[in-house]
């Protein structure tokens, strides 16, 4: 079989765009004999796409109306409007902070969420299989990009809130959206958008393929309004999808460094004058 938008990568099929493939006869690809001598290639359409508001074995981890099961700052998170929001004023900028869900610290899950970013300065992301800790690396954590908290965007805010891990990342100005970053360590920006990442113990990550064009998955994504973000953890592959786009696979074979379980929790980051909002987050745990 020969898959014209697709790769075949150990196993797993990769799509960057709506798939049309053809079957490869006796005859040649796309042509000749086809299957069986009837002639031609023969074209497969793929199954309908997925709903991302069928929520069948799912659970609502926030119920739209109060932080019941969320543990951040109250001073930064509140519920407006359906939508658990970060608030970062400009006059007095939150710094890096996060809300922990203190339901669980599934392993294998998928979750779903939509999330809005307002303002030009404003960086957030969804953590997984983290841990309640001060990152050791990474934008606002104990080193930082240049060491400490960036600049103009207060100091490192109070450790209860922090967490460090696997980040599935997104940002105002679409620079991070969809990557994975994982700030409990030196790897940091370990898989960018548009790639397919593997990293064993010991050695620099590789990219073992590519699932679209940086700058066109970057199309995909809304600014200043609501986005569809999936996350999907399965054992040590990391596949994050927005808006019903593929942005990123990350194989952690590292055993030192990768996380098989952890908490879930949301991000504020950036200059003052940001909000930062999430809704309908919708949790499928599988162990």
């Amino acid at each position: 079989m020969r898959f014209v938008t697709g790769k075949v990568m150990a196993g797993v099929l990769l799509l960057a765009a709506p798939l049309v493939y053809y079957a490869q006869g006796p005859g040649g690809a796309f042509g000749g004999s086809g299957r069986g001598g009837r002639g031609g290639g023969i074209s497969v359409t793929p199954p309908p796409m997925a709903d991302f508001n069928d929520h069948t074995g799912f659970v609502q981890i926030f119920d739209g109306a109060t932080l019941n099961g969320w543990d951040g700052d109250p001073n930064v998170w509140k519920v407006e409007n359906g939508a658990i929001v970060g608030h970062s004023p400009a006059e007095k900028p939150v710094g890096t902070t996060f809300i922990i869900w203190r339901g669980g610290e599934p392993a294998d899950f998928d979750l779903k969420a939509e999330v809005k970013a307002e303002g030009s300065g404003a960086n957030t992301g969804i953590q997984y299989r983290s841990k309640n800790e001060v990152p050791t690396f990474g934008r606002g954590g104990a080193t930082g990009r240049a060491g400490g908290a960036p600049a103009g965007r207060g100091t490192l805010p109070d450790p209860r809130w922090q967490i460090a891990g696997y980040q599935a990342d997104f940002d105002y100005v679409n620079r991070f959206s969809g990557q994975l970053m994982d700030s409990s360590n030196a790897r940091f920006i370990l898989t960018p958008r548009g790639t397919v990442v593997v990293s064993e113990e010991g050695q620099p990550a590789k990219t073992l393929a590519y699932l679209g064009n940086y700058s066109e998955l970057a199309g995909y994504v809304k600014i200043n309004d609501w986005n569809q973000y999936e996350v999907i953890a399965r054992g040590n592959t990391l596949t994050h999808i927005v808006n019903g786009h593929v942005m990123s696979i990350t194989i952690d074979n590292d055993t030192k460094l990768r996380a098989l379980k952890g908490l879930i929790a949301l991000q504020i980051e950036g200059n003052g004058g940001v909000t930062i909002s999430y809704r309908n987050l919708w949790l499928k745990t599988l162990n």
